[in-house]
């Protein structure tokens, strides 16, 4: 498979890439789609939940009225959870809600949801750039002419960059619609985020011999 590169400017450079298809032309799982996004949004849970149980509940140190003559039903202690302000019942404690895929369900997840973005026609792959300084304005520009070739405008957009950009970072971080990543860290709940996808030129080596079939 092939898909034109585009230049910083945001317009086609005039030359195609190849696109390795067992990566970027397979039929996407929505299954494993689904469960990515589940076990990455379980384990964004803190778990510290958590309610008082009668034995947590302060006061009750003796009876509060009398066992017979009041014509109430008998109660031991205001800890009670019938009582008000009393203990609850099958309340919450704190847990774990941690989750974890099979690494080969984890990779399936990362190449279903590449392929979902050149089978939606939301994949670019843009030439290799840095920003010598920290300008937001630039790279906003950029965006803006990508999305414009879409007739389209206000979409997320996740940037995937083949190595750490300290400059690229500080730049796109100030942008609402915008997100950056290093290629091969981004997992598949990464990817499906955001409606567009920007790869740099050589970030597609580093995801195929990541990606690569055992």
């Amino acid at each position: 498979m092939k898909i034109p590169v585009m230049s910083r400017a945001g317009t086609p450079l005039g030359r195609e890439i190849e696109l390795p298809d067992s990566i970027f032309a397979i039929e996407p799982h929505e299954h494993v789609l689904w469960l990515a996004a589940k076990v990455y949004q379980s384990n964004l849970r803190q778990g510290t939940h958590a309610h008082k149980n009668r034995a947590l509940v302060s006061g009750g140190g003796k009876k509060p009225f009398r066992q017979k003559g009041t014509g109430r039903a008998r109660q031991g202690t205001i800890r009670a959870p019938q009582m008000r302000g009393g203990g609850r019942v099958f309340g919450p404690v704190p847990h774990s809600y941690r989750l974890r895929l099979p690494l080969k369900v984890k990779r399936l997840a990362k190449v279903s949801a590449l392929s979902a973005k050149v089978k939606l026609d939301s994949l670019f792959v843009v030439e290799d750039f840095t920003l010598e300084q920290v300008k937001t304005k630039e790279i906003a520009t950029f965006f803006n002419a990508l999305l414009a070739s879409k007739n389209t405008n206000g979409k997320s957009i996740l940037l995937l960059t083949s190595k750490y950009e300290p400059n690229l970072l500080r730049a796109v971080r100030n942008i609402p619609f915008a997100r950056i990543k290093e290629a091969t860290i981004a997992n598949a709940y990464d990817i499906l985020r955001s409606r567009y996808l920007v790869l740099q030129e050589s970030a597609i080596p580093k995801l195929t011999e990541v990606l690569k079939r055992d």
